[in-house]
């Protein structure tokens, strides 16, 4: 799992225990290095990221309940949804995807997460 970048904590544990806030995570190699690849394995990676950070309050994909998706180009819709349905079962959790004019480091994606766990 990567280091934050900025001022921000990777997942939060709401006080009553059982909602994660996961703060968005961008296409980064465990080296700190922003990967550049095709949109599809960027994606994979920022959702593997997710899963690491989840992994940490014993979470996985499948308690995510709610992402917000941020994308640098229109154009990348369809190959992001592709890539993002490939990894989470039914029912899909909750999204919006937003169109932005930049992301940290250049990247072209970034995924936040709600989930909930008992």
């Amino acid at each position: 799992m990567s280091r934050a970048i900025a001022s921000y904590s990777p997942i939060l544990r709401a006080p009553a225990g059982t909602t994660l806030y996961v703060s968005g995570q961008i296409p980064l190699l465990p080296s700190g290095d922003l990967l550049s690849a095709t949109l599809t394995d960027e994606v994979n990676l920022v959702l593997a990221n997710l899963e690491a950070v989840l992994a940490t309050e014993s979470a996985t994909l499948a308690d995510v309940v709610k992402t917000s998706v941020f994308l640098i180009d229109p154009a990348n819709y369809l190959e992001m949804d592709t890539a993002y349905r490939a990894r989470f079962g039914d029912p899909l959790p909750a999204r919006e995807a937003v169109i932005v004019a930049g992301l940290p480091m250049g990247a072209r994606v970034e995924i936040s997460a709600i989930a909930v766990v008992s």
